[in-house]
């Protein structure tokens, strides 16, 4: 049983859960996934909409009727909490099966935030005895298996990464400008402001198109800014008519802690990309191989006019870019990895 706090439309559930399902089932292994929160809470949160405590408690006594079953299940993955803001101690022994913490973000962090200061004496911690009571641990990049293998020994690399079948290179539309993408949700689209002076100075000396998919899309000076929703059919489509993929972070701890999704999904389209060397970033790209690892405005300036005055370049970055992704990042190498964890949690159990 997998059990998330999203449903489908959470990028992290999708890719770390439910595209796993049809692989493992190869392997004789069958996944129900379980989500706390609907996609229709999901939707809500993003559109700052107020969730009903019906809607919430009616959530919290589904997971409750799910886990008084868990006994019909060999083993769990756990990705991120079972419960929001429940104490560790109480939910690393909800579960009486083996189980996998699964995590791809520094959540570890969470209850350590401004938002969480007034419970945080209780909850900076929580997951300290979540991690050290598992079976294993499956760890999104390094920083976080580093951070997880102090409590836990037996954690294992497991990127979050695409299906290079359904990932691949397209044709792309031809348009007059260059269109530099990103993708991404509206917690993150903010990080977008951190490039608008160098998209705005390109702009005035040529056309630049800048298209945001799943998130509010800043105003920029001298750009053709394109907000796009983000649709899971299109999404593949709609990242093969990118010149270029962007993704620039600021650097503090939560960052640190992330995967560089929207990385791996640009570069497995064939993209060059330019990215902050923030975390997994600087693994992920190979300055001046598949992309460019940039910090100033000068730099993320330079680096975009490079790419757009030179097709030669973009392609020979777009076409290294998806070597490393196919050999690297994708479902087709890490897939036999969890079928391999969790056959190991079976035989032992």
């Amino acid at each position: 049983m997998g059990l998330a706090l999203y449903g489908d439309k959470a990028a992290s559930t999708r890719y770390r859960l439910f595209q796993y399902k049809s692989l493992l089932e190869e392997s004789g292994i069958e996944l129900e996934v379980f989500s706390l929160l609907s996609n229709e809470y999901l939707v809500k949160k993003f559109n700052g909409e107020r969730v009903s405590l019906l809607v919430m408690l009616v959530s919290v006594f589904n997971r409750i009727k799910i886990l008084l079953k868990q006994k019909k299940y060999d083993c769990a993955i756990v990705h991120c909490e079972i419960f929001p803001l429940l104490p560790g101690w109480i939910e690393s022994r909800i579960l009486k099966i083996p189980y996998i913490y699964d995590f791809d973000d520094a959540f570890y962090l969470k209850y350590q935030s401004k938002r969480f200061q007034f419970i945080s004496p209780f909850l900076a911690n929580k997951f300290l005895p979540v991690i050290k009571r598992a079976y294993c641990v499956t760890a999104g990049n390094n920083t976080l298996k580093n951070y997880a293998s102090s409590i836990n020994e037996n954690t294992f690399l497991l990127p979050t990464v695409v299906d290079t079948v359904r990932y691949k290179v397209l044709k792309k539309t031809v348009t007059n400008a260059l269109t530099v993408g990103w993708i991404g949700s509206p917690s993150t689209a903010s990080y977008l402001k951190g490039i608008s002076k160098p998209l705005s100075i390109l702009g005035e000396s040529q056309d630049v198109r800048l298209v945001v998919i799943g998130g509010k899309a800043p105003c920029i000076k001298n750009v053709d800014v394109i907000e796009l929703p983000w649709n899971e059919d299109d999404e593949v489509n709609e990242i093969n008519n990118f010149d270029i993929g962007v993704m620039p972070l600021p650097d503090s701890p939560w960052e640190r802690g992330k995967c560089g999704f929207k990385l791996i999904q640009y570069m497995a389209c064939g993209l060059p990309v330019i990215a902050s060397p923030i975390g997994v970033n600087s693994e992920i790209v190979e300055h001046g191989v598949n992309g460019f690892l940039v910090e100033t405005d000068e730099e993320w300036e330079s680096s975009l006019r490079t790419l757009m005055g030179d097709p030669e370049l973009r392609h020979r970055m777009g076409q290294a870019g998806r070597v490393k992704i196919e050999r690297q990042y994708s479902l087709q190498v890490t897939g036999p990895v969890l079928t391999s964890v969790i056959k190991s949690i079976v035989k032992g159990s």
